[in-house]
């Protein structure tokens, strides 16, 4: 089983809850969502690639949380979704596809911003572990929807190219509260392992499209 990143923070809602559970014993205090953050804030510690900033919220975070697993109201969410999108980076030179076989790699690997990573080293994008992709790979998620064929059935057209690179590189411009990660938005991936990326879901070469 593959390891999946700590891209994201614990909800601080979550942990109130587990404080809420404990009231009737007089151990929880009456501001929940303060004591939650006050405790991760004074029980973890800055360590490699894993810094003290993946405990604060961005304000789509903190939306997304107090829906408690549930899409926010459509008008919040479309607000989300136009705002998300506005900020996606297209790549500079106009061109979206590398090299599948380095995509592929990324798709593979879960490394990057733990704790135990080297401070200078690439993240990978770990896709298998929510996504099909390759007919080869015996072992993928079920989280997000299967991949394989992506291009073959879609084509490279200009509309599926920016699309496509918009989904990766930040999710939350197409459904304001994916579980995706912001592989772009969030510096997660560089433009050039995007690029790899697109190439090994756009690319007739691929894996993806055999």
């Amino acid at each position: 089983m593959k390891t999946p990143h700590l891209y994201g923070v614990l909800s601080a809602a979550a942990i109130a809850i587990a404080f809420a559970g404990c009231a009737s014993t007089g151990f929880a205090s009456a501001d929940y969502e303060k004591e939650a953050i006050a405790l991760m804030k004074s029980s973890f510690q800055a360590n490699g690639q894993a810094g003290m900033d993946r405990l604060n919220q961005d304000d789509v975070q903190a939306l997304c949380s107090a829906a408690e697993g549930k899409q926010p109201p459509k008008e919040q969410a479309a607000a989300i979704e136009k705002a998300e999108l506005a900020m996606v980076k297209y790549p500079a030179d106009g061109k979206y596809i590398g090299d599948f076989a380095a995509g592929e790699k990324i798709a593979q690997t879960g490394v990057g911003l733990q704790w135990s990573d080297k401070p200078d080293a690439p993240a990978g994008g770990n896709c298998y572990a929510c996504h099909q992709l390759s007919k080869k790979e015996l072992s993928f998620g079920n989280m997000g929807p299967s991949l394989y064929q992506y291009g073959k059935l879609r084509g490279n057209s200009e509309q599926v190219l920016k699309y496509t690179w918009a989904k990766v590189y930040d999710a939350k411009a197409y459904n304001a509260c994916s579980n995706m990660p912001r592989f772009g938005h969030k510096g997660i991936l560089t433009e050039a392992q995007l690029k790899d990326v697109m190439a090994l879901l756009l690319d007739p070469k691929s894996p993806v499209n055999q």
